[in-house]
């Protein structure tokens, strides 16, 4: 049988977590009326600044 790897590898002195969030915005085009998807990496503290531009 073959052995299951177990995801708890990360170092558990820390005790921040994650840091950043991926966040994903629908955007329509003026010209053509197509939606688009942006996506971005940004800090957990932008998050709310990222939706409202």
């Amino acid at each position: 049988m073959a052995k299951k790897a177990v995801a708890g590898f990360r170092d558990k002195t820390t005790t921040t977590g994650r840091t950043h969030t991926k966040v994903i915005k629908m955007v329509k085009s003026p010209i053509t009326g197509a939606y688009s998807f942006h996506e971005e990496m940004v800090p957990n503290d932008n998050v709310k600044d990222f939706f409202a531009k």
